[in-house]
């Protein structure tokens, strides 16, 4: 389990997919990049699914995702992504009141239960008091990461 901070950008593609029973539909689908802007992500999110996609395709939508950080599975069958919503709760310090930050993370696992193993796997190893208020599936398909890419193309040194 590792996790990643980024500028995420949520991407919809529209194109024809040829089903499982031989016959082709329109579909449509999400995905999600780290960018640095807009036009980097419409960028990235075009090379990685023209190597998917062996038609046209057209990109439908483009928005920041609304979480900053991804937790990653090593996990073969973790093939769905949820969203989910922590509350960091600290102490006021002058009204001595407790106060709740939410933040949203995008979680990768294989089912609803193992999207909150893998959160208190990440958490468990802070000193931070959250609790888990919210963990929904999402429709996303796939998380293309940008750093990851670059480690994958850098050749091999040989020594």
């Amino acid at each position: 389990m590792r996790s990643r901070t980024a500028t995420w950008f949520e991407c919809k593609i529209s194109y024809e997919k040829v089903m499982e029973d031989g016959l082709q539909k329109k579909v449509i689908e999400n995905y999600a990049v780290d960018a640095l802007s807009f036009t980097e992500a419409e960028k990235r999110i075009m090379e990685e699914m023209s190597s998917y996609i062996s038609g046209e395709f057209k990109i439908k939508d483009i928005k920041i995702a609304p979480y900053g950080e991804i937790f990653f599975s090593d996990d073969e069958m973790a093939d769905r992504w949820y969203k989910a919503k922590l509350q960091f709760i600290t102490i006021d310090e002058k009204t001595e009141k407790e106060k709740r930050n939410n933040v949203n993370y995008l979680v990768q696992a294989g089912t609803l239960n193992g999207a909150v193993k893998n959160i208190d796997e990440v958490m468990g190893g802070t000193m931070i008091d959250y609790v888990i208020s919210a963990v929904a599936e999402t429709t996303l398909m796939d998380v293309f990461e940008y750093a990851k890419k670059q480690a994958d193309e850098k050749p091999e040194v040989e020594g």
